[in-house]
C-alpha cells in the first residue's frame, strides 16, 4: 500500500494544484464588510496560509505578513492579492457560511479520487472505511457566541465550548487519512437548546450522502454509536457499518451471543487472535432494532519483547466469516486513526488545533477549523504522492522540524514556486551566505 518517493509531482495533487483547487471555490465566495479592494477570498486564502505555514497565532501571522518577502511569497504561492489585516479578515470570516467551504472539500476530494489516489484506501468490495468521532475544538468561561455549547455547573460557572465531529477516509495500511468535510455541533439557529453529536452524525451522513451518492462506505464509529436509530440511520443510507460494542452498553446483545459464537484462530506474523462471531442476532429487545452480525477478539502481540494481550468487541451488518475476520478486526481497529493520525496530529505537530485563532460572534471559530482542516487535507495528500514533499519530510525526519524549515524558508527568501521551495528543502538546497553589501 505504500507509495515510493518519486522526484516530481502530480499536476493536480501538487501543493500548487491543491491550493488552486481551493481558491477556486473561494473566489465564488463573497462578503463585503466595507468599502475595499480586499476580497473574501484573499482573506480565505491568508488564512488558510496561515494554517498551512503552522502559524503559532493569528497575531504572529499578522506582524510577519507585513513583510516584503512574507508580502511577495503570500502572493506567489497563495495567490493573495491584497494582504487584510487581521481585524479585516476576522470581520469578513465571521460572515462566511461554512457550507460555502465544504465545496472546497468536495472539490479536493473528487481530485485525489480522479487521480486515482482513493484507489489505496480500498478496503473490501471496493468500499472505503470512513472514521467518525467527536472532539472539542474551544473552551472558555468568558469568550462565547451565540452559537456555543453551554455547561453549567453546580457553582453557578457557565463553560462555554464548540466540538465538530470529524471524518475520515482511511486505511489500515495507509498512515496518512483523508479528511472529510467536518460536521459542526454547535446550537443551530434559532435553538435554545445544546447541540448534540447524534444530531451532528444524522447531518453530516446526509450531507455525506449527497455530496457522494456512489461512494461506498463503511461506517467505522465508537460505542457511543452502538444503538438502533444511529444504525438504522446508517443502514438507511445504504452504508455498511463497524461499531465498537462494550457489555455495559449492549447487556442483551452479550447475553444473544453468549454461547452460540463461532470459534477460529489466526497466527498472523508473529500476534495470535482467537475470533469469536455470530451472524443475524438482535442488537437488543427493543421494537426497531436491527439485526447485527457480532463479533469479538482475543489478541496478543508482539511489542518489542512484550506480549501485549487486548479485547476488542464489535458489531456489523457485513456478514462474516472465517475468511474476512481478521481484514474485518483491522477495519474496527482503524478507527484510532481518526484520534491519533487526526485529532492528535492536528493537537501536537503544528497545527495548533487546540490554540484559539479567534471565536467572532458567529461564525470565524467554525471557519477556522474547516481552513485548518484543508491545510491538513492537503498536506495529507502531499504526504501519499508527492515525491517533493516526502524527500523533504525525509531530510527533516518530524513533520514539526518541517513545518519549522518551511516557514523558515518562507519568511526569509522570496519564493517563485512550490517546486523551487520543496526541491530547496529536499535536496538541492546546501545554505546561503548571509551578504550586509
Amino acid at each position: 500500500m505504500k507509495r515510493g518517493s518519486h522526484y516530481k509531482e502530480k499536476k493536480e495533487l501538487s501543493t500548487t494544484g491543491l491550493l488552486s483547487n481551493a481558491k477556486k471555490t473561494f473566489d465564488k465566495i463573497s462578503i463585503k464588510i466595507r468599502n475595499t479592494t480586499i476580497s473574501t477570498s484573499d482573506c480565505l486564502m491568508s488564512a488558510l496560509a496561515m494554517f498551512s505555514l503552522k502559524a503559532p497565532s493569528l497575531l504572529a501571522f499578522d506582524k510577519q505578513k507585513q513583510d516584503k518577502i512574507v508580502s511577495h511569497n503570500l502572493s506567489a504561492l497563495y495567490k493573495v492579492k491584497n494582504v487584510p489585516c487581521d481585524t479585516y479578515m476576522r470581520e469578513v470570516l465571521d460572515e462566511v457560511d461554512p457550507k460555502d467551504i465544504r465545496k472546497s472539500f468536495l472539490s479536493i476530494f473528487y481530485e485525489a479520487q480522479r487521480n486515482k489516489l482513493l484507489e489505496s484506501y480500498n478496503f473490501l468490495d471496493n468500499s472505503y472505511l470512513c472514521l467518525v468521532d467527536g472532539t472539542e475544538i474551544f473552551n472558555s468561561e468568558k469568550i462565547h457566541c451565540k452559537n456555543c455549547l453551554e455547561k453549567h455547573h453546580k457553582d453557578g460557572r457557565i463553560t462555554y465550548h464548540h466540538q465538530i465531529l470529524g471524518a475520515v477516509i482511511a486505511h489500515p495500511e495507509m498512515r496518512q487519512v483523508l479528511p472529510l468535510c467536518p460536521e459542526p455541533i454547535t446550537k443551530q439557529d434559532g435553538s435554545t437548546k445544546n447541540d448534540c453529536e447524534r444530531n451532528a452524525f444524522y447531518r453530516f451522513l446526509s450531507d455525506l450522502k449527497k455530496e457522494h451518492p456512489r461512494l461506498k462506505l463503511t461506517i467505522v464509529s465508537d460505542a457511543l454509536s452502538a444503538n438502533a436509530p444511529q444504525i438504522n440511520e446508517i443502514l438507511s443510507y445504504g452504508y455498511n457499518f463497524i461499531i465498537n460494542v462494550k457489555p455495559e452498553g449492549n447487556r442483551t446483545l452479550f447475553e444473544w451471543a453468549k454461547g452460540i459464537t463461532k470459534e477460529t484462530v489466526k497466527t498472523i506474523d508473529k500476534n495470535s487472535y482467537i475470533f469469536r462471531y455470530v451472524n443475524d442476532v438482535p442488537l437488543n429487545d427493543t421494537k426497531d432494532s436491527p439485526k447485527v452480525n457480532f463479533f469479538e477478539c482475543d489478541a496478543e502481540e508482539l511489542s518489542g519483547k512484550r506480549i501485549i494481550k487486548k479485547h476488542f468487541s464489535w458489531v456489523t451488518n457485513i456478514n462474516i466469516n472465517n475468511d474476512n475476520i481478521y481484514k474485518l478486526m483491522c477495519g474496527g481497529r482503524a478507527r484510532w486513526k481518526v484520534e491519533n493520525e487526526t485529532f492528535n496530529t492536528l493537537k501536537n505537530q503544528g497545527y495548533q488545533f487546540e490554540h484559539n485563532f479567534g471565536h467572532g460572534k458567529k461564525n470565524l471559530h467554525t471557519i477556522f477549523a474547516f481552513l485548518m482542516m484543508i491545510a491538513f487535507l492537503i498536506d495529507q495528500i502531499q504526504e501519499a504522492t508527492c515525491g517533493l514533499f516526502q524527500a523533504a519530510l525525509k531530510k527533516q525526519f518530524t513533520r514539526r522540524a518541517l513545518w519549522e524549515k518551511l516557514r523558515s524558508f518562507f519568511y526569509l527568501y522570496l519564493i517563485e514556486s512550490w517546486v523551487d521551495l520543496w526541491e530547496a528543502m529536499g535536496r538541492d538546497f546546501e545554505g546561503a551566505k548571509l551578504n550586509s553589501s
